[in-house]
């Protein structure tokens, strides 16, 4: 499923028209990327959690020449499945 199919989707159960339901769908997702670039964690009960991680400083190797750089640290994004969405994937 992409974005469209997802505004498409909630179009139809919630009885939105699709641009009504596109800025729902907009706002949602800016929603969360909002509260994970503010290094919140974002809990959606039955669904699952975001959370962002931080990664080390550590050296990696070039496959191609084999020179060893130096990657900095960084900052990702986890997402752990709640209790009702294993449930329903299962």
């Amino acid at each position: 499923m992409n974005k469209t199919d997802l505004v498409n989707t909630v179009a139809a159960e919630s009885g939105l028209s699709k641009s009504d339901a596109a800025k729902a769908v907009d706002a949602v997702i800016g929603g969360i990327s909002g509260a994970l670039a503010d290094g919140e964690s974002v809990s959606l009960v039955g669904f699952g959690s975001f959370v962002v991680s931080e990664r080390a400083a550590r050296t990696a190797r070039n496959p191609r020449t084999g020179e060893t750089i130096n990657v900095g640290p960084s900052k990702g994004v986890r997402f752990k499945a709640g209790k009702a969405l294993k449930a329903a994937v299962n």
